[in-house]
């Protein structure tokens, strides 16, 4: 396995899909050798991490596809961008995701009443030492590359490395506590190890996930965030007070990284007379106000005197 790599200075959206890919190649070879050495070691817990790995590689992979189209920006059939792919992918792997600790603690619980099995404890340790330290690496230089990037892609692999982490960390001390346990009065536990350590770890593993897809899914389906909209409510009364506003009507939705706001200002009659370079002031004062300039901020405002607009 290759030592950690040191992120480049790139541009973010080439550091963001040279990260994603570094991390696809890493998770598939320890999806591929997890996978291996719990069958050869009868362990359902090393199978699980291999199969997590695997599914958070083929989630990974969709994630680099995702990125690649962020990073052309709006075309002629998706003219507002395809930030909405984003919350798609992320809420697809948080659920699978939700789905495999699922399906692992009923296999655990399974395992458990039919009375557990016997483990290939030295060769358990080693693998579990070597991938944690490998997890250990991967989440430190994920999450040094984000920083640059402030990607929420990268940001779901970040928290995936720190759960493979946990995993294998919480299976390394498993087995040595079973392996401490062998030829004791107390051997006739070490064939429940291997089940509930998997048991224990598919429900602690849980909210990771669940989390995730409840902020994904509210994305999808266009809930605004009460944060920013107290932020613009609270910019626009602002507003309001120094220009004399009569009213305004605003509308705000949080799409990946994308955040789309709209707003419309009923001005009062003494603002007739401004002009267009005038009002530009006011908008600029407005989304400076909103923060977050650049590519993937999108603002309209928009100024009447008759309130059926607004």
């Amino acid at each position: 396995m290759p030592s950690q790599p040191k992120p480049l200075h790139l541009p973010p959206q080439h550091l963001e899909q040279r990260l994603l890919k570094v991390s696809i190649l890493v998770t598939a070879l320890m999806a591929a050798s997890g996978i291996g050495f719990g069958l050869y070691c009868r362990s359902q817990s090393i199978v699980f991490d291999g199969l997590f790995n695997a599914i958070d590689s083929s989630m990974a992979f969709l994630s680099l596809l995702v990125a690649r189209l962020l990073a052309k920006g709006v075309g002629r059939r998706f003219q507002s961008g395809y930030w909405h792919i984003e919350p798609l992918v992320l809420t697809l792997n948080g659920s699978v995701l939700l789905m495999l600790c699922i399906y692992a603690f009923a296999n655990a619980i399974s395992a458990l009443m039919h009375g557990g099995h016997e483990l290939v404890f030295d060769s358990a340790i080693a693998y579990s030492a070597f991938t944690a330290l490998v997890c250990a690496l991967m989440h430190r230089y994920t999450l040094q590359g984000n920083r640059q990037v402030n990607s929420e892609l990268i940001a779901l692999d970040v928290e995936s490395w720190w759960m493979s982490f946990s995993i294998t960390a919480s299976l390394l001390v498993a087995f040595l506590v079973g392996y401490a346990l062998q030829g004791s009065p107390y051997a006739y536990l070490t064939p429940y190890i291997d089940p509930g350590i998997l048991a224990v770890l598919a429900i602690a593993l849980l909210p990771g996930p669940a989390k995730a897809v409840i902020k994904a899914l509210g994305q999808v389906l266009k809930i605004t965030p009460n944060a920013l909209d107290d932020h613009v409510i609270g910019l626009m009364s602002r507003m309001s007070q120094r220009y004399g506003f009569e009213a305004f009507t605003h509308s705000i939705v949080q799409i990946g990284r994308g955040l789309f706001v709209e707003i419309h200002i009923q001005i009062p009659e003494c603002m007739d007379a401004w002009t267009v370079s005038q009002l530009d002031d006011v908008r600029r004062e407005i989304a400076d106000g909103i923060g977050r300039e650049g590519p993937d901020r999108w603002i309209t405002i928009g100024f009447t005197r008759d309130s059926h607009w607004l």
